[in-house]
């Protein structure tokens, strides 16, 4: 089972973690520090981690509601979901070595640049599932606690 209480501490964590990485890759010169790329790679095993959780617990019920209004909002968030993971594979084949921990910086403007699109569609997407998807699944279970 999933709390929304576990879901909400993994969307503070990843919200804290990417108004940290924002100020410190604002920095060029921290960039290539260990400190950096520890969190850098703490934040994008926790967003995986998120998304994972999310579905394979959340969608169930609500894809097979009888409320089409419900099944398309599930539909969106899993489709989303998905996109999410396929622009954030392709930024981490472009800017990570993975298994050295490390970022590959070659041109710093882009790596900023396409850093602060990816930060902000994370936290457009906690945003969402805090507002919409979270308030969404406690109407149709009606449990406050348990979110799957």
């Amino acid at each position: 089972m999933v709390t929304y209480d576990e879901l909400n501490t993994q969307n503070h964590q990843i919200t804290e973690l990417s108004n940290v990485l924002r100020y410190l890759l604002a920095d060029r010169a921290m960039c290539d520090t260990d400190v950096t790329c520890n969190l850098f790679f703490e934040y994008v095993d926790r967003v995986k981690e998120h998304l994972e959780l999310e579905d394979r617990h959340m969608y169930s019920k609500l894809l097979t509601h009888k409320d089409s209004r419900v099944t398309n909002t599930a539909k969106l968030f899993l489709s989303g979901s998905v996109e999410i993971k396929r622009i954030f594979g392709a930024y981490l084949k472009k800017w990570c070595r993975k298994q050295k921990h490390e970022l590959k910086i070659t041109d710093y403007e882009a790596f900023r640049a396409e850093t602060e699109e990816m930060l902000d569609l994370i936290l457009n997407r906690i945003q969402d599932e805090t507002e919409k998807l979270y308030p969404l699944v406690r109407s149709v279970t009606g449990d406050a606690r348990q979110a799957a």
